[in-house]
């Protein structure tokens, strides 16, 4: 078994990046397995080394230790070319000029998508907002080449994808029309959320991905994207619930006051976080002394 715990380095560590932590660790402990720490900086534009080393030292203080070393996403440019290259044979991939405004105007009703178009979470959607953003497929026929300062993305198979999630159980998801054609390099030129932590999974062999549930859409996609990549039976997924800041609000980096640093800055010790984020995932279980997660 190998799972794994994926910050993104856009902001600091905060409760709910911890109640993902205890999850994972729990898992792979309890089942024999390993963690992978993986600093998903697909978003260069976003990304801060500062984020990242604030990150794995609060990880480091909290006791939670990978097995093997950090995998970053910013080297990992050859694995996602292999990856792209697959997709390309198989004749799945072409370019779009779309803006996000563009896309944003073609779908009536979702002024705040469940996702951006780029595929990655919207930390702005409260969990009563509308449906997620679909792209029309404006660009699939069009024939544009995968050039610099155009989007590229994967046409999608209609049909729906079946998988047994760990805490939720049985799902079904149609991908095609959840969110249409899937964007896995933008026009900037960063790799998607969506498109490069399959490509790391199916490379580094994860077995299990343990996460929130604002990620449950994503599965159906990822799975199928999986598939054309050489990977007939995905991994297991599980998804958790999330710490909310309000019924309809979950926690994001910008909630300062429960961010790590603002929490070991006014006197909190590892003990004491670990706790409170386990008593916002309803699992006391959870609960170790600092410095026990390691392999």
């Amino acid at each position: 078994m190998l799972t794994r715990f994926a910050p993104a380095p856009t902001g600091y560590l905060h409760l709910g990046h911890v109640v993902n932590a205890l999850r994972v660790w729990e898992v792979a402990r309890a089942e024999g397995g390993r963690v992978s720490v993986r600093i998903e900086d697909h978003d260069r534009q976003r990304s801060r080394l500062a984020f990242e080393t604030a990150i794995l030292e609060d990880l480091a203080w909290l006791g939670f230790h990978g097995d093997g070393p950090v995998v970053r996403q910013r080297e990992r440019e050859a694995v996602y070319r292999a990856a792209l290259d697959r997709l390309v044979a198989q004749g799945l991939v072409y370019g779009c000029d779309c803006t996000r405004a563009a896309v944003r105007g073609a779908a009536a009703g979702t002024d705040v998508p469940a996702l951006h178009p780029d595929g990655a979470p919207n930390p702005e959607r409260g969990l009563g907002s509308p449906p997620e953003l679909r792209y029309p497929n404006t660009c699939r026929d069009r024939g544009l080449p995968l050039g610099e300062g155009l989007g590229w993305r994967v046409r999608l198979s209609p049909g729906v994808e079946h998988f047994d999630d760990r805490w939720l159980g049985p799902q079904v998801q149609e991908p095609a029309a959840q969110c249409g054609d899937l964007l896995i390099r933008d026009r900037l030129g960063n790799w998607t959320y969506q498109f490069a932590v399959v490509a790391d999974d199916t490379e580094q062999g994860v077995t299990d991905v343990i996460r929130g549930r604002d990620l449950l859409a994503s599965t159906g996609r990822q799975i199928q994207l999986a598939r054309w990549l050489g990977r007939p039976v995905p991994p297991r997924f599980g998804h958790h619930p999330l710490v909310m800041k309000s019924a309809a609000e979950k926690l994001s980096k910008s909630d300062g006051d429960t961010g790590i640093r603002h929490l070991r800055a006014a006197g909190w010790s590892a003990t004491d976080v670990l706790a409170r984020a386990a008593a916002l995932a309803g699992a006391d279980s959870l609960v170790r002394s600092p410095g026990t997660w390691g392999a």
